[in-house]
């Protein structure tokens, strides 16, 4: 059960709030996952979330603003973090290298049993999978322009490199996922971060 936080004070906007209010954030994403692990993601109510994990419907929304935020977390807004990475890179990195180096932040504080779990819920929801769409197209747009500078002038039109070259790269990304889902989640994240290595590696080399 999970203590009722319906009313923070002015007080409450310090350092301590931040740490209880990620603390409880996280709770609630554990209780939510478990229940659209056993009854599916779209059967699965904000009511019932709610109810599980002792908190009002209005302390939810504070936390997410819709059912599938439980799940990706801040992975939908990680695109500005996956772009200050791939600025860190140095210049004259190949592109596909710098990207791979880039991705790798995004499992640098994961938890693998959480994100094996999710894995799951996206594969077997149409809704999360649509959002999980929503979510790459998002990182491609902002990702792109910097992928474009890095590559320099071309006769090509222009974006048209950063575009694809991106979105074959979170494809890679999603290809690691499905076969690191089908091993059962074998290895943790090291294992996910190695196979996308080696899809990358594999569109490099084709």
């Amino acid at each position: 059960m999970i203590a009722r936080m319906d009313r923070p004070g002015a007080a409450d906007e310090g350092p301590m709030w931040e740490r209880t209010r990620r603390r409880v954030r996280e709770e609630v994403m554990d209780v939510a996952l478990g229940l659209f692990l056993e009854r599916g993601f779209e059967d699965t109510t904000v009511d019932q979330v709610v109810t599980a994990a002792g908190i009002s419907k209005r302390s939810f929304f504070r936390y997410f603003g819709t059912k599938e935020d439980i799940v990706f977390g801040d992975l939908a807004e990680q695109g500005p973090v996956l772009l200050e990475a791939l600025r860190a890179r140095p210049d004259d990195e190949p592109i596909w290298e710098a990207l791979r180096h880039a991705f790798g932040v995004l499992g640098a504080q994961a938890d693998p049993q959480r994100g094996l779990t999710i894995a799951r819920l996206v594969t077997a929801s149409p809704s999360l999978r649509a959002a999980h769409l929503e979510k790459h197209l998002r990182w491609q747009e902002q990702l792109a322009p910097e992928v474009e500078r890095r590559l320099g002038d071309s006769a090509d039109p222009p974006g048209l490199r950063g575009q694809a070259i991106v979105a074959t790269a979170l494809a890679c990304l999603d290809a690691a996922t499905a076969i690191w889902l089908q091993r059962g989640g074998k290895g943790g994240l090291d294992e996910l971060n190695s196979l996308t290595d080696r899809a990358l590696a594999a569109v490099r080399a084709g």
